[in-house]
């Protein structure tokens, strides 16, 4: 598997990892509330971060254990033509892909800017920054306007992600991925309008 590549990057990435997330306004000033984001709450928060990657398919799940309350988040991907295509993320969501930045640097970012991408952006930087410590920055775009920034500093806390770990809010038994989550942040101010929840 050449180095530098996306199936290298996500090898390298896979396991469970405790990141730790802060976010910040534009000019750099920390933020005590993410109001903006697609799961907005309380900063800075903590995560478990289950990443298994065999190859082919990618599965990540993030499990909040401090800062918010209790809360888990799954995704998964395939790798096509050396591409990682991310499942459909939600309603109208747009095609989400990871593409490298060179050796231990992957961009999980849309393949086209189109409307839903006017509505919700954010795409994410993951660097590996030595063994077993990696970041991960995101800009956030609302309705087109960067709104804030986010830097999450990880740690491994285990070399497989095929069990959970025994400080799991959730417990140490059960699976370690949910179904793949389901975002709202893509979907149209009319569909928004015509929803049940607004009706």
């Amino acid at each position: 598997m050449l180095s530098g590549t996306v199936a290298h990057t996500l090898t390298l990435m896979s396991g469970v990892w405790h990141d730790h997330v802060e976010v910040f306004d534009l000019a750099g000033n920390p933020l005590a509330e993410d109001v903006h984001s697609g799961t907005p709450g309380a900063a800075p928060w903590d995560n478990l971060v289950y990443i298994e990657f065999d190859g082919e398919h990618y599965r990540q799940t993030n499990v909040t254990f401090k800062g918010r309350p209790l809360h888990v988040r799954s995704f998964a991907g395939q790798l096509i033509d050396g591409v990682l295509i991310f499942n459909k993320l939600g309603p109208e969501a747009p095609e989400h892909i990871g593409v490298s930045g060179g050796a231990g640097v992957l961009f999980f970012c849309p393949r086209a800017v189109d409307e839903a991408w006017q509505r919700y952006s954010e795409p994410d930087c993951i660097r590996l920054i030595g063994p077993g410590q990696r970041t991960r920055t995101t800009v956030l775009y609302r309705n087109g306007v960067a709104v804030r920034t986010l830097t999450a500093y990880g740690t491994k806390v285990a070399p497989l992600a095929d069990r959970r770990v025994s400080w799991d809010p959730r417990g140490p038994d059960g699976p370690v991925h949910n179904l793949p989550s389901e975002t709202q942040v893509f979907r149209s101010l009319v569909d928004d309008a015509m929803s049940p929840d607004t009706m």
